[in-house]
């Protein structure tokens, strides 16, 4: 009954370091340190993309854009997470539905909340009624919750819509 349903996890962290910009979820948000990565680093796009390759059983973001490759020195992770999607709906999925946690204690995510909805909805061609993002200081408890870097986790459902 729900054979053309898939559900897929993401997860990933970047450190936080001098001399970067630091984007989450598109948001380009002003804050003293950055996310180091060969990218822009945007971890909440790397675990959404991870989650939506996860479902489609198309591995992880760093199989698609390996890090070792230059063409994706700096790359915009929003363009990454619109490639993910066409290859998902190349391979016959449609998205469902995304849920996202980020946990950092600074900078603060809610101002910026409606805004990375709309952004991550807009890339992955959706309704921003169908991306969640929720964010956790950790109070103050491991790396996170030190300042050092901020993880995200994502989940998503999507729908096979070609049959094999």
């Amino acid at each position: 009954m729900f054979s053309n349903l898939r559900i897929g996890h993401g997860y990933d962290v970047h450190r936080l370091v001098e001399g970067r910009r630091c984007i989450i979820g598109g948001v380009d948000i002003p804050y003293e340190r950055g996310l180091l990565g060969h990218s822009d680093a945007d971890v909440l796009a790397h675990a959404l993309a991870d989650a939506i390759l996860g479902a489609c059983r198309g591995g992880d973001i760093g199989k698609l854009f390996p890090d070792t490759d230059p063409a994706y020195e700096g790359a915009d992770s929003m363009v990454l997470l619109a490639r993910v999607m066409d290859y998902a709906r190349e391979l016959g999925f449609e998205f469902v539905d995304a849920d996202c946690t980020i946990a950092c204690q600074q900078p603060k995510i809610t101002p910026h909340r409606d805004a990375m909805r709309a952004n991550l909805a807009h890339a992955l061609g959706v309704d921003v009624e169908n991306v969640g993002v929720a964010a956790t200081t950790t109070e103050k408890l491991g790396w996170e919750g030190q300042g050092e870097g901020i993880g995200a986790w994502a989940v998503c459902l999507l729908q096979k819509t070609v049959k094999e």
